[in-house]
C-alpha cells in the first residue's frame, strides 16, 4: 500500500486558523481512496518542525506532501525547489547544498489539477519562510538518510472564512476545493510509484 505522509501547519500571527491544517482536516473527513494518509500538524517553529519532520520521515512513506497557506495566492502553487536559506540571509543548515529541487513530477499533477477546474501551477522555490524550509529540510533528511520517500511542498490560497474574518480583499480558495486538489496530488503521485 501506498503511504503518504500529509502535514500542514498551526495558526500563526493574526490567522486563528491555518488554511494548510483546515484542508487536512477536509480530506480525512471523506477520504477512503487506496493510499494509507498520514496526517501531521507542525508547530510555526524552525526547531521544533525540524525535529518533528525527521522523526516522521523515519517512517518510511512513498511520498511526503508538505502544505502551508499562502495569504495573497489566488491558486495552489506546488513549490519545486527548496533553498537552504532563511528569512534573514543565512543559511538553515551549513553543511548542506544550496537548494533541492523536488523530483515528484509537478508540471503534470499541476495539469491534472487544473483539468479538475482548480487553479493550480508550478512555482519555483518556497520562499525562504518557514514553508521553504519545511521542503528544503524534508529533501535534505531524504537525501541524507538514503530514504525512497519523495517529496513536495503546496502552498495552499487562504480558506473564505479567513478573509471574511480579515474583512480584506485577498483572494481565496474553499477547502473542499483544496482538499479535493490535494487527493488529485495523491492519486497522481501513487499512480506513478505503483
Amino acid at each position: 500500500m501506498i503511504r503518504v505522509l500529509l502535514t500542514a501547519f498551526e495558526p500563526y500571527d493574526r490567522w486563528p486558523d491555518n488554511a494548510s491544517w483546515l484542508a487536512l482536516i477536509d480530506l480525512t473527513r471523506w477520504y477512503d481512496g487506496p493510499v494509507e494518509i498520514v496526517t501531521r500538524r507542525y508547530p510555526v517553529d524552525l526547531g521544533r518542525m525540524s525535529e518533528k519532520l525527521r522523526a516522521e520521515l523515519q517512517e518510511d512513506y512513498d511520498f511526503a506532501v508538505h502544505c502551508g497557506q499562502a495569504p495573497g495566492s489566488s491558486r495552489l502553487r506546488l513549490e519545486s525547489i527548496g533553498l537552504n536559506l532563511r528569512t534573514d540571509g543565512s543559511e538553515i543548515l551549513s553543511d548542506a547544498p544550496a537548494a533541492y529541487r523536488s523530483p515528484l513530477p509537478l508540471s503534470a499533477v499541476a495539469a491534472q489539477i487544473r483539468e479538475a477546474g482548480i487553479p493550480a501551477a508550478v512555482s519555483h522555490h518556497a520562499g525562504t519562510y518557514l514553508c521553504n524550509a519545511a521542503l528544503f529540510l524534508s529533501q535534505h533528511y531524504i537525501s541524507s538518510f538514503g530514504m525512497r520517500t519523495a517529496s513536495a511542498f503546496v502552498h495552499i490560497p487562504l480558506a473564505p472564512a479567513q478573509v471574511a474574518r480579515d474583512n480584506s480583499d485577498s483572494p481565496s480558495m474553499s477547502t473542499p476545493m483544496v482538499s479535493a486538489a490535494l487527493a488529485i496530488m495523491i492519486q497522481q503521485l501513487s499512480e506513478q510509484r505503483c
